[in-house]
């Protein structure tokens, strides 16, 4: 159970260790070249997961972790310098390809592996996809001078963690992922101990993450509807934690509305978690130092769910007492988006320093 569990943690603490390495890089590649070369870094990982034996498995996961931080830390940054005002639209379209991601990932891995006569191969398989999103990428990308879309460093770092408001975003990120690597991680086991088939937990699990994708791509829009981000984010957390209570809790005959319900909670809340280093940050630049932050600080206190309830399980805990775990988390995250929700904004200040200000623009609409 420990190696499970740590399998399971490394990916989302590799999100947080390598997210702040993204805006070094990005600052001497430029943004679209240093996507490019963490897709071949995934792409490598990928492969290197195929060889069949637990150091590759552990190594192959590594690498995969370190590419997907970069990238994600980098992407809110380039959809705000290309989108403008429409950034936070297409956050969510972007989110919604992660979710379909997850949903691919859930769905073939098993068919794969029957087809391929083993996991090794069909672990490997994913690389072909990987390179094809690469040379999409190469061809596709806007072409920019290295170094124009950050001006990271220790002192503008120090800067961001002197505002609170920078501090309650990442939390929130923290928060809330940590839920979702908890489910993604280890919800089929919880079902199957509380008396789930395999093939009905499965199902559950895949129903879950399909749902997030209508979700994903429609919170942003939601969110801009309001003032404030309070209201759509309690309401995707109060989703989550209704599906969440009544899979490992309630009737089984609502074992299905149940999985909707968590769904369409955290595919909303992800994107919005997202969203909101867009709608907090005043530019480019403090939305790629906001991201690295949040989504450095966020993922490695994500990590720490999935290994707890690894230990949990491995320590026979009951899956009620999990359950409250779960909700105890979801209390924590709802606290912080009360707090990031609402209308402010991180600005450059008149002598060069970073100000949180009320977010006129969300004012008006």
């Amino acid at each position: 159970m420990l190696v499970l569990s740590s399998l399971t943690t490394l990916p989302v603490l590799c999100l947080g260790l390598f997210a702040p390495l993204a805006p070094w890089l990005a600052q001497r590649l430029g943004i679209e070249r240093s996507i490019a070369f963490a897709l071949l870094i995934l792409s490598a990982g990928l492969a290197v997961r195929g060889f069949g034996n637990a150091p590759a498995l552990f190594a192959g996961t590594l690498l995969v972790g370190a590419a997907i931080a970069i990238i994600g830390t980098l992407l809110p940054s380039l959809v705000m310098r290309e989108l403008g005002r429409n950034a936070d639209l297409m956050t969510g379209v972007y989110t919604m390809a992660l979710c379909m991601g997850g949903a691919m990932g859930a769905g073939l891995s098993i068919p794969l592996a029957d087809a391929l006569d083993g996991w090794p191969a069909s672990l490997m398989s994913w690389t072909g996809l990987a390179l094809s999103a690469l040379l999409a990428w190469w061809w596709m990308m806007p072409r920019s001078a290295p170094g124009l879309q950050f001006g990271v460093s220790k002192s503008n770092i120090r800067k961001l963690l002197r505002q609170p408001l920078a501090w309650q975003v990442m939390i929130l990120m923290g928060s809330q992922s940590s839920l979702a690597y908890i489910v993604f991680g280890w919800l089929p086991t919880l079902l199957v101990g509380r008396g789930y088939s395999d093939s009905d937990a499965g199902w559950l699990m895949g129903i879950s993450i399909l749902v997030q994708l209508p979700a994903a791509i429609s919170a942003p829009w939601l969110a801009r509807m309001h003032k404030d981000q309070r209201p759509i984010l309690m309401l995707a957390l109060a989703l989550v934690g209704a599906g969440l209570w009544l899979l490992l809790s309630g009737p089984v005959h609502l074992s299905w509305p149940a999985g909707i319900l968590l769904g369409l909670g955290q595919g909303g809340m992800f994107s919005l978690a997202l969203t909101l280093i867009v709608l907090r940050s005043g530019d480019a630049h403090i939305a790629g130092e906001l991201s690295a932050l949040a989504q450095g600080g966020g993922y490695v206190i994500a990590a720490m769910g999935p290994l707890l309830v690894g230990l949990l399980l491995g320590a026979n805990v009951s899956i009620t007492a999990i359950t409250w775990f779960f909700l105890a988390i979801l209390v924590f995250a709802a606290s912080m988006a009360m707090l990031a929700g609402r209308q402010r904004r991180l600005e450059l200040g008149d002598h060069g320093g970073l100000v949180t200000t009320i977010n006129q623009s969300q004012q008006n609409m």
